[in-house]
């Protein structure tokens, strides 16, 4: 092992926090496995060693006219194209009594940039899934979305919030970070939020009390030092808010034609989830996505500083999915990685489907 690596390495075990600069030292020079071994270590610290974590939940997109039009996305249509869809309150209902059916009591809404909708789009949406099935928790919208909200309502985003979770909402995710340096988002979606409003819209979300996961997209035109970047910038804003539940990787899906993809190989994406796991020590859970990662890949992350599986998800439009179909599979996955599975809910209270029940 490089003496730098085995020195960061062993620092970090003894409680020093990793810097920006370490961190891009060990994404470039330390071996994965190396990474993965401190990684599992520290899970286990923060984390119950001998379980993981699942969940299940419905994806409901309730539009996909969007005006953002990002590179790499082929779920949207265009505003005014008459190809979309826009769902009203009772096809959101009939999806969400379905979930409930499949034991997935957990919804997360989320759509396009469509500027054809009201505010009243969200709330009374918001507000019928909320009186029709109080034990279902609402996981909503995204940074792009609720930015959106402030300019269409000429009101504040703290105001915004303040209106959504009147309506019903519970949690709020950190959806369309992709990577947060204005280089890139630049070149993914020049139309979206960039890193400074992103962060903004984050931050007063965790301070209006509403809490979530944060993730990253890599493999397109990102450097290493842009990677790191990203990283800081979400370590920094936990460090301010305290909101932040779990932090999930996700590597770009070809979806596209002319978008710049990179294929992530195997030991880059569990050198990501190590380098989380070690660099995040104010996030108490790393995430495996099952349907991006596929279960070979997932299973190894388990070991490699991950403590959740993120699975099974119901309905999702937006990606390929490798994913886990039902709760069953989600539980013979994990029992079979050699952890004992725990069902979580989206605010990861342990042993419980939904935490609104």
């Amino acid at each position: 092992m490089d003496s730098q690596v085995r020195t960061l390495l062993d620092k970090t075990l003894g409680g020093t926090r990793l810097s920006a600069e370490s961190a891009l030292y060990l994404w470039r020079h330390a071996d994965f496995k190396d990474l993965g071994n401190a990684a599992h270590e520290v899970r286990n610290r923060v984390n119950p060693p001998g379980e993981v974590t699942y969940t299940a939940f419905r994806v409901v997109n309730y539009t996909n006219y969007c005006n953002v039009e990002c590179s790499f996305c082929s779920f949207m249509d265009e505003v005014g194209s008459g190809k979309g869809y826009t769902l009203d309150a009772a096809a959101v209902l009939a999806k969400v009594e379905e979930a409930i059916r499949l034991d997935a009591p957990q919804l997360f809404l989320q759509g396009g940039v469509n500027p054809h909708l009201p505010m009243r789009y969200y709330t009374d949406t918001l507000a019928a899934v909320r009186e029709k099935f109080p034990q279902v928790h609402i996981r909503a919208f995204s940074p792009v979305e609720v930015l959106f909200m402030e300019t269409l309502t000429q009101k504040s985003l703290k105001e915004v919030f303040a209106e959504l979770k009147t309506a019903g909402m519970h949690s709020f995710p950190g959806a369309g970070a992709e990577i947060l340096t204005d280089r890139m988002r630049d070149i993914l979606s020049p139309k979206k939020a960039s890193t400074a409003e992103w962060l903004r819209a984050m931050r007063t979300a965790e301070e209006s009390g509403l809490k979530g996961s944060t993730n990253i997209v890599w493999g397109s035109e990102e450097s290493d030092e842009e990677i790191i970047a990203h990283l800081a910038h979400l370590r920094a804003l936990q460090d301010q808010t305290g909101g932040v539940l779990s932090f999930v990787p996700w590597t770009f899906q070809a979806q596209t034609k002319g978008f710049k993809l990179r294929k992530v190989p195997p030991h880059e994406y569990l050198k990501m989830v190590a380098l989380a796991r070690l660099f995040f020590d104010n996030i108490p859970h790393i995430e495996v996505s099952i349907m991006v990662a596929g279960k070979q890949l997932g299973e190894l992350a388990l070991y490699f500083g991950a403590d959740d599986i993120n699975s099974p998800v119901i309905e999702e439009n937006v990606l390929r999915s490798f994913g886990l179909k039902s709760t069953e599979e989600s539980r013979q996955f994990i029992a079979e990685a050699g952890f004992t599975p725990v069902r979580r809910s989206f605010s990861y209270l342990r042993g419980q489907a939904s935490d609104m029940g």
